[in-house]
């Protein structure tokens, strides 16, 4: 059995699966720091974004930018209160061109909340495929 910090992180996804944006906040704590490479920026997509009304408003501008986007996280490991996911997520340009890339999440935990969420990926495969 998971620990009750994995099965919020586990929650999450399954709101990113569904298409559920209060599943997907269901796992992050109200002040929650939503971060994603400054390397994004271009796109809109970069930096730091604050609470359950940033990760939204991120979330509705991700169509402007991308066709489509599956996650697939694959191992989850937990010390203390940081929870390390490695996947991939299937990413859809708005041409149509899908591509499977590596990411890294990393989660810190507060009160059994993610108080933080760091996206690790690689940014160049990433604008080659929003430019494709």
């Amino acid at each position: 059995m998971a620990s009750p910090n994995i099965e919020a992180i586990r929650a999450s996804y399954a709101g990113f699966r569904d298409r559920d944006i209060e599943g997907i906040l269901s796992g992050m704590h109200p002040g929650v720091e939503w971060v994603h490479p400054e390397g994004m920026a271009k796109y809109g997509l970069g930096g730091t974004k604050l609470g359950h009304a940033g990760i939204k408003e991120f979330l509705a501008h991700v169509p402007t930018v991308l066709g489509g986007m599956r996650l697939e996280p694959k191992e989850f490991i937990e010390q203390g209160d940081r929870i390390v996911v490695f996947g991939t997520r299937e990413v859809t340009s708005r041409r149509g061109t899908t591509v499977t890339l590596d990411f890294v999440h990393s989660w810190t935990m507060r009160d059994g909340k993610a108080a933080r969420m760091e996206d690790i990926f690689d940014t160049v495969a990433f604008h080659e495929l929003i430019e494709s």
